[in-house]
Order: structure tokens, then sequence, then C-alpha cells
């Protein structure tokens, strides 16, 4: 196909493996690349912007493979987007994608995910947008899922990307040899447990670190055809999951069901 213009972003930061293999593999078909994206990790920062302090992007070309221009910015992944599409860029870019996140986003964490949230901010703005991840977070072989996620949006833009939806891809930690099906899937629920470590620091006062174990609840009931299968339950047996979401959040339910509302 022709080359494209690609904005790339991430919330894992600029010296992450993930954004260097993407912009890589984009390069190498062709495409001409430009990546903007955070300074330092920024990961589950959702789609928070910054409105309290100045916002400061310096050029970082060479962290990536030859012809790729980059900044690194001090800002969130939807801060850097923002920036890019209406300050940084000469033009827009053909396409958005955010990534390859060191971990799995899949299920309702996609609220949270501050790639998701990055390729929303070009789906926001009318562009194509795909958010790609490798599914572990201890995974390093980032090449079969950046060669993934570049057939994945080469093929939609041919055939006509969906208006108004992001892509969310997720390859599992597997060699290329081993990946399985590409498959559309359905958005699973995700919980945690014992999500906070209560602790007492040095001076006595107690402050509390984030944790928890996952607890995929593969039972509940989830929007999309019902042949689908979870993204959650798809990749955990080997397959490469692709989910559509839109940033209308508006619920879909029956009227019927909501109670009457008295004057």
């Amino acid at each position: 196909m022709a080359p494209l213009r690609i904005l790339i972003s991430n919330d894992d930061g600029v010296f992450a493996d993930g954004i260097r293999a993407l912009a890589a593999e984009a390069a190498a078909r062709g495409h001409r690349v430009s990546v903007v994206c955070p300074d330092q990790e920024r990961s589950a920062t959702g789609h928070g912007l910054t409105l309290q302090t100045p916002i400061r992007a310096e050029r970082a070309d060479a962290l990536f493979a030859p012809g790729v221009e980059a900044w690194a910015c001090s800002g969130t992944p939807s801060d850097c987007v923002k920036l890019a599409l209406f300050s940084l860029l000469e033009g827009w870019p053909d396409l958005v994608l955010s990534g390859i996140n060191h971990g799995p986003n899949l299920g309702t964490d996609t609220l949270y995910s501050g790639t998701v949230s990055a390729a929303m901010e070009g789906t926001i703005e009318g562009l194509p947008a795909l958010a790609v991840s490798s599914a572990d977070f201890q995974w390093r072989q980032f090449g079969p899922a950046a060669a993934i996620a570049l057939d994945v949006a080469e093929r939609m833009l041919q055939l006509g990307w969906p208006a108004s939806t992001l892509l969310n891809l997720n390859v599992p930690p597997l060699p290329a040899a081993q990946i399985g099906e590409l498959r559309w899937c359905r958005k699973a629920v995700r919980r945690y447990t014992d999500q906070f470590v209560k602790r007492v620091d040095p001076r006595g006062r107690t402050y509390y670190w984030l944790a928890g174990e996952v607890a995929n609840d593969l039972e509940a009931e989830v929007a999309g055809p019902a042949a689908w299968p979870t993204d959650v339950a798809h990749v955990a047996a080997g397959g490469v999951s692709l989910t559509p979401l839109q940033p209308e959040l508006f619920w879909r339910g029956d009227c019927d069901t909501l109670p009457q509302l008295g004057r």
C-alpha cells in the first residue's frame, strides 16, 4: 500500500522497548513515522490531561530507527497525542498507533489504560487508531506483536476502518510460530482482589500501595455478539484479540428496565 503518515505514542515512555519495536516495524515498511510519547512511564493514567503545569517536548530521534522523528513529552499519553496533532506535526497523520504496551490491556482495564487513551484521542479526532499490547508484563519479544499490529492496521485501512472506532489489539506472549488465531473479541470484566497493601513508613505514618491480583469474571454478562469470545479468554488460549471500542459511553440497555422518574 502507499506509505502512510503514522503517529505513534504509548504510556510506557520514550525508553520502552515496545514503542521502539513498533516504530521500527512501521518505518521498515516505508511509512513516515512520528513518535510523540511520555518522557517517563505514565501507565494507568487513563485520559488524564495536564492543566496546571506547562508541557515540554524535546526531540528524541536518536532513540529510534533511522528516519523516525520523535519527541519526548513531559505530559500524559493523552497530552502527547493532542500536542502532536495540534502543535508538533506538520500535518495530521493517516493513522494513530499506541503501544506496544508492556502488559495486557484487556477487559475493563481499558478504562485505566494510558495506551488505550492515547489511541482514543486519535479516534475522538476522527482518525483511525489502534492500541496494541503484549499480554505479559515480563515478555520482551515485541517483533511479532509489531508485525501483527501493522498487518491489522494496513488491512483495516484497505477494507475501510469502522467509523469512530478504536481497535484494541492484544497479542499473547508467545513466539511468532505459536501465536494463535486473530479474532474479533468482546471486552471482558476484570476485577481485582486485595487491591491495597497497607504499610507504615519510617516516621510511623500509614501509607497504601496499590497492588492486588486480577480476578477475571468470565461469567459476567458483557456487550457484543454472543459468538465472539471475550478478549481475556481468547488471549489466555494463545490467540490474538481485536476489540472494537468507541468513545461513546452512553448506556445501550432497554429503556423499560429504567425506573420511572418523579417530577
